[in-house]
């Protein structure tokens, strides 16, 4: 395993991504479970349609093309609230007994189950420090970056994030945008409720939001009377007239 810098300061470890390097025949045999999970997962439609990360015929444009689109469906006098989702290190926090389970509820054969847990359990890492190192510790969460299957288990773990929530739902890995067309009071407090939800599934889950990294907008092109006041938990969003999502600059009218 390898340290790549994300940005920041060089001396906080969080600001470092940890990759997983792994043999060519390890990589084939990846390959091969991994053609062989999206195989099942395409034929039964299990994946969440509203999933666009590492699934062939979708893409980061695809996501926002279909946001930007459902906002014209609203109507383009509409006033449509979108709180985009920043996780905390997803890939590292993913439970491995739990990321089993929903494996198994899949649909794939038992022995692909087996061979992932055989993939995935036992590993160790330790750190290299001036020429030393300490003392190796088990891994037993994450999905590992820089592997074949990594982006697939993340995708199988966060599939039912979607479950309860009545606001339209975007998902790009861990990137996540909730959405829904502004009326009335009712349609904050339920997009509230649907932010509730979120959280919940995260505790139960054993991931983590980061509500200071969120971002709420209003997508509209009128002005905005109220000041927007959504929260995780007992902290507030961020409000933003123009953010980034997914490499592309959005801003509240959309243009």
């Amino acid at each position: 395993m390898i340290l790549i810098y994300k940005g920041g300061a060089r001396s906080a470890v969080s600001n470092y991504r940890p990759i997983s390097l792994t043999s060519v025949v390890c990589k084939q045999l990846e390959h091969v479970i991994a053609g062989y999970l999206r195989q099942v997962w395409v034929k039964s439609d299990w994946l969440y349609e509203g999933q666009h990360g590492f699934r062939p015929g979708y893409s980061c444009e695809s996501q926002v093309i279909t946001v930007c689109q459902d906002s014209e469906f609203f109507g383009r006098g509409a006033s449509i609230d979108a709180i985009i989702i920043v996780f905390s290190k997803v890939f590292d926090l993913v439970p491995h007994d739990w990321l089993f389970t929903k494996l198994a509820t899949s649909g794939v054969d038992s022995r692909v189950v087996a061979w992932v847990r055989e993939f995935l359990v036992g590993r160790t890492q330790r750190v290299r420090l001036g020429g030393q190192l300490s003392k190796e510790v088990k891994v037993t969460s994450g999905a590992p970056q820089g592997s074949v299957l990594g982006p697939l288990l993340f995708l199988l773990y966060v599939n039912d994030t979607w479950r309860n929530i009545e606001s339209r739902m975007r998902l790009f890995t861990d990137a996540c945008i909730i959405y829904r067309k502004i009326t009335n009071r009712n349609d904050i407090e339920n997009l509230h409720k649907d932010l509730d939800t979120l959280e919940e599934w995260a505790v139960e889950n054993g991931m983590k939001l980061n509500p200071g990294r969120c971002k709420a907008i209003r997508f509209t092109r009128t002005r905005v009377k109220n000041p927007l006041g959504y929260t995780l938990g007992d902290k507030k969003i961020p409000v933003a007239s123009s953010c980034k999502y997914l490499g592309i600059n959005l801003r509240r009218d959309l243009y």
